[in-house]
């Protein structure tokens, strides 16, 4: 990568604004490679530099990926004057530039991409690659005895809008149903509406996985960490299958 002037790094790893952390480096507070380094306008290899502020390694990404475990309430958006929103889940410092990959209704919960990479983004919910996504949901209400078989051959809602072949399995039944569905599309609704085509309603909704990528099951809802580079790898990957 470029070399890259040490205040506009420090600006851009979120330490302060290019004045304050030009202040920072004046006073002695930077090291570069473990040597003081006074100079804001000094050139640094962001990839291959040992940048230090206060004896705190700064690392630099120009890219952030985090998996997220959206609370149900939250709102999928990166500002709302009435509601908290997803990015509200992050520390005020690593909020800039980020933005969530698609959305997830107000109540729904589950894995959500969390990023500054808008071609990851446009990758993952481009119709034409038609990434899966596996959604659990427990459902009250009599499914149909078919209810399978027509999600398989993809289901018409009860607006008419087409589906795309889904899957649907039963998990458990008795007086809630626990279902998994997985589909390659993403509509208004949709996990909602299909299952109410074929009898029941959705009272809890929760995404597990995306892509390849599952769901962390250690990571709490409302917390968020950064992605591997196993798990980034396994979003870039186009697999889709129904089986």
């Amino acid at each position: 990568m470029p070399r890259m002037r040490l205040d506009k790094l420090l600006s851009h790893l979120n330490c302060g604004s290019r004045k304050e952390v030009q202040a920072m480096i004046r006073t002695g507070r930077v090291t570069v490679d473990g040597a003081a380094e006074t100079d804001p306008a000094a050139k640094v290899d962001p990839d291959t530099a040992c940048v230090a502020l206060d004896g705190q390694v700064q690392r630099y990404r120009a890219q952030r990926y985090y998996m997220l475990n959206k609370p149900a309430g939250v709102i999928t958006a990166s500002r709302d004057e009435r509601h908290e929103t997803v990015l509200d889940l992050f520390p005020a410092g690593e909020r800039r530039g980020l933005f969530a990959v698609g959305r997830l209704d107000k109540d729904t919960e589950g894995l959500l991409i969390v990023t500054d990479d808008g071609a990851l983004s446009h990758a993952l919910m481009s119709p034409a690659r038609h990434v899966s996504k596996v959604y659990e949901a427990v459902v009250e209400g009599e499914l149909a005895r078919d209810a399978a078989e027509r999600f398989q051959k993809g289901l018409a809602l009860r607006d008419g809008t087409e589906c795309l072949p889904a899957r649907l399995e039963i998990l458990s039944e008795g007086a809630e149903t626990r279902v998994r569905v997985t589909l390659r599309e993403g509509k208004y609704h949709q996990v909602k509406r299909m299952v109410a085509a074929v009898g029941g309603t959705v009272v809890q909704l929760r995404r597990v996985q995306l892509g390849g990528l599952l769901l962390d099951p250690n990571l709490p809802a409302g917390a968020f960490r950064e992605l591997t580079g196993e798990e980034l790898e396994l979003l870039r990957q186009p697999g889709v299958s129904l089986g």
